[in-house]
This record gives C-alpha cells, sequence and structure tokens, in this order.
C-alpha cells in the first residue's frame, strides 16, 4: 500500500500528536542540563523545575505595589487589545470584502489600493501611530487592524467571486436585489471563510500586539516579557511565552469548534 493511502489509527494518531511535544521537552531539558552543568547559575535555559517553580509564584503571589497578581492582570489588558482589534479588523473585512467582491464600481477603485495597503510592513507603521494616536490603547489596537484588515480584505473579496455566478443570476431572475443577494447568497456562504480568515490571522495579531507593548505599554504581557529581559530572567519570559501560545492555541480551537457548529456544511476536516 502507497504511504499516501496509510492513514494511522486513534491511539496512534494521538501518540503522534504528542511526540513532537515530547522530543522538544526532552531536548530542551537535556541543553539545560549541559549547560548548568558547566554553570549551576546559568540564566539562559533554566531548569523545567525552576520553569515550574517561577510559573505557581507568577500565578498566584499578588504584587506588592498593587495588590494584584500581574500575570492575569497583563493578560486580561492583552486579550482586550486583542479582541478589540481582531474583531474590528474582522468586520473591516468582511464589509469591504463583500463590496469590493459584488460590486463591479467599488472592486475597480479599491481592489488595487487595498492590494498596495497589504504590501506595507505594518510595523513600520508603528511609530507614526504612536504619534498620531499617542501612547495609549488606540494605538495598539489600530496597529493590529492596519496589520490583519487588508489580508482579511483580500481574502473576503476573492471569497465573493468565488460564489458560482450562477446562484447570483438565479437569485436575479427571481427578482432579489443588490442587498437580498448580499445577505441571503453571498455571507451565509464567506462567513465560514472569514472564521478561516481569523483564524489564519492570530499569529500576526499577537505580533503586532506584543510589538506595540513592548515599545510603549505599562501593563500587557508584551510589556512584561520585555521588562523582565533585562534582567535575564528566563524563567518568567519562558512562562509568559508558554502562556501567549496556549492563548493563541485556545482562541483558534475556539473558532474552529464556533465554526463547525454554526457552519457544519464546511466540513470538519481541515485544520
Amino acid at each position: 500500500m502507497r504511504l499516501i493511502n496509510r492513514k494511522p489509527g486513534r491511539a496512534l494518531s494521538l501518540w503522534l500528536l504528542i511526540l513532537p511535544f515530547v522530543a522538544v521537552l526532552i531536548a530542551y531539558a537535556a541543553a539545560s542540563d549541559i549547560r548548568r552543568a558547566d554553570n549551576p547559575q546559568d540564566k539562559l535555559l533554566p531548569a523545567p523545575s525552576q520553569i515550574i517553580d517561577t510559573a505557581e509564584r507568577l500565578l498566584t503571589q499578588p504584587d506588592r505595589r498593587s495588590g494584584k497578581i500581574l500575570f492575569w492582570s497583563d493578560t486580561a489588558i492583552s486579550l482586550q487589545r486583542l479582541a478589540t482589534g481582531v474583531g474590528i479588523a474582522a468586520a473591516i473585512g468582511l464589509s469591504f470584502g463583500l463590496a469590493i467582491g459584488l460590486l463591479p464600481y467599488v472592486r475597480a477603485t479599491l481592489a488595487g489600493f487595498v492590494a498596495v495597503l497589504s504590501m506595507i510592513p505594518p510595523l513600520t507603521l508603528l511609530p507614526i501611530l504612536f504619534i498620531t494616536f499617542g501612547l495609549g490603547e488606540v494605538s495598539k489596537v489600530v496597529l493590529i487592524v492596519i496589520g490583519i484588515a487588508p489580508f482579511l480584505i483580500r481574502d473576503m473579496a476573492q471569497r465573493v467571486v468565488d460564489v458560482p455566478g450562477e446562484q447570483i443570476v438565479k437569485a436575479q431572475t427571481l427578482g432579489a436585489s443588490t442587498a437580498i443577494i448580499a445577505l441571503r447568497v453571498v455571507i451565509p456562504q464567506i462567513l465560514p471563510r472569514l472564521i478561516q480568515a481569523v483564524r489564519l490571522s492570530l499569529g500576526p495579531a499577537w505580533l503586532f500586539l506584543i510589538a506595540s507593548e513592548a515599545i510603549a505599554s505599562d501593563a500587557g504581557l508584551g510589556y512584561r516579557i520585555f521588562l523582565v529581559r533585562r534582567y535575564l530572567a528566563m524563567d518568567v519570559i519562558l512562562n509568559y511565552v508558554l502562556w501567549i501560545t496556549a492563548l493563541a492555541f485556545i482562541m483558534d480551537f475556539i473558532l474552529k469548534k464556533l465554526s463547525d457548529r454554526l457552519f457544519p456544511w464546511t466540513g470538519k476536516d481541515g485544520l
């Protein structure tokens, strides 16, 4: 039997899923032991036990000044910024993508502009955003919106164009207006694609959030990482990095399950 036709069973699939994580953990533990054998005070690769002890401290001990547990406070602040930025970008992506894909005049006017806009590295605009909007919440949210909205617009516009033309023709034959075609024919078909596009945008969105928090902020996950780096507190940094990774995975998982539940006809075989 060809390899392309071989599929692992359920138990083997679970083992194969865990295998890369176990391999990375073993490799890290071995590298940490080697470095600490040469220098017991080495901070670059703290021992796994030290990372766990630090995690317990971060999760439970309140800050002496504010009385808050900074780990959870930073998480709440960052998630609020991220959710606001991604939500606004998704709304912009859906509305403009629908207009560009469905209306020829809008497509002729904005398609090229959005394509050029999507080529601008968003992080290069960060100083401009800080000058324009200040160092507060607005500039951080705007960076996320600028960073992922052009991609969402282009993806949604293409999805609209890919809607079978005969469906549009049939709707017009039945007397449907442009608004009705958009609401009843096009939007139900592109909403699952919007969720998929948002899932793909989560990585860049986190990148823009962490970058903005690192440069100008007094709270947030990115701010805390860059605050403790001057002390080479790798045990703290690794905990924050692992937590951000877990949050991103949870968000992606929730969006996938939401798509499967709301749009079961799209299938559940995707990543």
